[in-house]
């Protein structure tokens, strides 16, 4: 019998293809005959194309067409709307009136011979506006808050506005109160990969190897936007490098991919430009938060107030859980969150790993250590004395919930019992070194999958499901769960996945593929293996003649969701060190503890929990994506100026996992961590930094000049 393969730390199995370039990814697909797109985009804010002179550029050398909104054919754009778009509002409508939404809108596309001949022919545009001013700031004059739309009803993830209990009154009445408002900056998602599509048309029929982190919609969405049957389009996707929530939705570059294809009758490839992705491929909007703490000396709550503003664009309402966890992270019996927009003259934000929370749970996590330092108590004994028994939003009992062995274990893994609380009070020779931690949540989701499993001739196995890999090690994870349940060696199995014409699946975010995918391949698996009726299967398959035996299956959730709470927690701990002359921030090191369930793969659990943190240094020091308050240019828009993490600005990370048995969260026992990990590292850092420096700041990132006067 083969020992199990889930729980142990196996090195990916497409490791040597990654690391030798036989990985490829969407723009590698090169097809024969191929010419090359280039987007022109808008160069204003708001407003409408006066005039397009494309003269110079069409007689350019090797210039096949430019299509504008003059001579581009009328797309049906039929309604289409999956759970990753808005709810509210219609997506872009690309080359099909004279109007401009944002700056960087798409008003053009050049197809050429060659990449070179389209980037000139591209620059060679001379093209007109009748510009208009944008509104492209929270705080601009002529910004008008509105409550959304798809939140107004108290159900979901995420409400407009809830209540429990009188938290205006609870908080005039206490001992201790902590009322702060933290800006959030916008951030792009800036993956090594950018982009792409290559778009071929054969007759009828469309293939796309396209950059996705949801292949079944993207075929059924350009279906759409086509006016074409979605069994006509195949979308490929067999690697993403990085993603960040950025391709979970179907962006209209692969429209213009697809409609220039049609247009010149060969394969089209597009790759946006790193600038270019800062215009329409969807950002980490902006937030403003007020978190308003009230609580007894004894450090009880006694009443919680999140109200929480967000950035919009004007023809879609993208919401996402900002204040959602501040309704049962703690105990509290007097709680309000509100949740507005502010429509501006942008591109829709979207996604961004850890939606909603990293967020959110920054200003709430900012404001307990707040809390903490008024009351003159340890911010984990606060926590401590909050720890709810139920989620006390819903009534809800926790499936599981680990919080208070991810403090134990984070904190005896970092050392926290050495801490000195007062503040600049904890040196290294000159510069100042700062502890702080915070604690973090993620929903455990999961959605409808499907996946199929054969078992072949020789013993072997292959399994085929329509999920995404955008680096957390899908493809291995997935191995382990197939190989688990068809008592083979990870060796004999093969995972097939990105290709939408494979069985569907939900898309590769929201850290619900284990719990979606993953249990569907279990029971595909289960169901081949009942077929066969044991598990010498070249014997089994031989007495049938050679032929394969074939199962499908699915997996969708039940009623647990209406039975539990269902979330993955963690707590991390972070050391700063500050320079008291320059006033720059390194993290030294970084510990975050987590309860996730079951835990697949421990080695890529710890890898995506690293990769998390990593981001949270971003959003905590570095990332904010700065747009001109005249036309809402994003001005720093590439690599040199939008800053990220790079291997000097990261310490030692270490992830840690608690036991968890959890049987209700779904047939594997196992969380999503893809989110959860982000999510508590920037409050963390802001709060080490606060213990380094004695100085509160309440804007992110945390830059040089906001310490200044320390």
């Amino acid at each position: 019998m083969i020992d199990p393969s889930i729980g142990l730390p196996l090195p990916r199995v497409d490791g040597r293809a990654k690391v030798t370039g036989a990985a490829q990814y969407a723009a590698e697909f090169n097809q024969p005959n191929q010419v090359y797109a280039v987007v022109v985009n808008s160069t204003v804010g708001l407003g409408r194309i006066a005039a397009i002179d494309a003269a110079a550029a069409t007689g350019m050398p090797g210039v096949v067409a430019i299509l504008s909104h003059l001579n581009a054919p009328r797309l049906p754009y039929h309604e289409h709307r999956a759970f990753v778009d808005p709810a509210i509002g219609e997506r872009l409508h690309v080359l099909q009136d004279d109007q401009v939404r944002f700056f960087g809108h798409p008003v053009a596309v050049v197809i050429a011979e060659t990449l070179d001949q389209a980037e000139h022919a591209a620059a060679a545009m001379r093209i007109s506006y009748a510009a208009e001013t944008p509104v492209v700031r929270l705080d601009a004059p002529g910004a008008v808050m509105i409550v959304p739309d798809a939140a107004r009803k108290p159900s979901g993830r995420t409400i407009a506005d809830g209540v429990r209990g009188d938290p205006d009154a609870a908080f005039a009445q206490a001992t201790h109160q902590i009322d702060a408002t933290y800006d959030i900056a916008r951030e792009h998602h800036n993956p090594m990969e950018p982009h792409a599509t290559v778009a071929l048309w054969d007759g009828d029929h469309l293939t796309l190897w396209s950059k996705s982190q949801f292949v079944v919609n993207e075929a059924i969405e350009i279906a759409a936007v086509f006016g074409v049957p979605a069994e006509q389009v195949l979308v490929i996707c067999p690697f993403i490098g990085g993603a960040f929530g950025a391709a979970l939705r179907t962006w209209s570059h692969v429209t213009l991919a697809a409609l220039a294809a049609r247009h010149v009758g060969r394969p089209v490839k597009l790759v946006l430009s790193r600038r270019q992705m800062f215009y329409a491929v969807g950002h980490r909007p902006r937030t403003v938060q007020r978190v308003a703490l009230a609580a007894a000396p004894d450090g009880r709550l006694a009443a919680i107030i999140h109200e929480g503003t967000a950035e919009t664009s004007r023809y879609e309402q993208y919401i996402d859980a900002l204040t959602t966890a501040s309704a049962f992270l703690y105990a509290c019996p007097n709680v309000r969150t509100t949740y507005r927009l502010v429509p501006l003259d942008s591109s829709t934000p979207t996604f961004m790993r850890g939606p909603g929370e990293a967020s959110g749970i920054v200003a709430l996590e900012c404001a307990m250590d707040e809390l903490a330092v008024a009351l003159a108590m340890d911010p984990i004994e606060l926590r401590l004395r909050n720890e709810p028994t139920v989620n006390e939003q819903n009534g809800l009992p926790f499936s599981s919930r680990s919080m208070r062995a991810c403090y134990a274990l984070g904190a005896a893994r970092f050392g926290w019992e050495r801490r000195d609380p007062r503040p600049r009070s904890m040196h290294d020779g000159r510069l100042l070194i700062g502890w702080g931690m915070a604690a973090a949540t993620y929903p455990s989701s999961r959605a409808p999958a499907n996946a199929r499993a054969r078992i072949l001739a020789d013993g072997t196995a292959e399994v085929e499901t329509a999920a995404s890999d955008m680096g957390p090690g899908t493809y291995t994870s997935m191995t382990q769960v197939a190989a688990d349940a068809l008592e083979l060696a990870p060796a004999d199995v093969r995972i097939r996945i990105g290709r939408s014409d494979f069985p569907p699946t939900p898309p590769h975010g929201g850290s619900m593929t284990m719990a979606s995918v993953g249990s569907a391949v279990q029971a595909a698996c289960l169901a081949a293996r009942a077929l066969a009726g044991g598990t010498n299967y070249r014997d089994i398959i031989a007495r049938r003649g050679g032929e394969p035996i074939v199962a499908a299956a699915s997996s969708a959730r039940g009623d647990e969701q209406r039975r539990f709470s269902m979330n993955a927690f963690g707590a991390v701990f972070a050391e700063v060190a500050v320079d008291p002359d320059l006033c720059t921030v390194r993290v030294r090191r970084a510990v975050g503890a987590y309860g996730a369930g079951r835990i697949i793969n421990p080695r890529l659990a710890r890898s995506q929990c690293t990769g998390g943190m990593v981001g949270g240094i971003g959003m905590a020091l570095m990332e904010q994506t700065v747009v001109d308050t005249r036309d809402g240019r994003p001005v720093n828009a590439s690599m040199a100026d939008y800053l990220v993490p790079v291997n000097l600005d990261v310490g030692s990370l270490d992830a840690l996992f608690v036991d968890e048995d959890d049987p209700y969260v779904n047939p594997l026992g196992a969380k999503g961590i893809g989110e959860i990990a982000i999510v508590g590292m920037a409050p963390a850092i802001a709060n080490a930094v606060f213990h380094a420096t004695g100085q509160r700041v309440r804007d992110f990132p945390i830059r040089i000049e906001a310490l200044l006067s320390t």
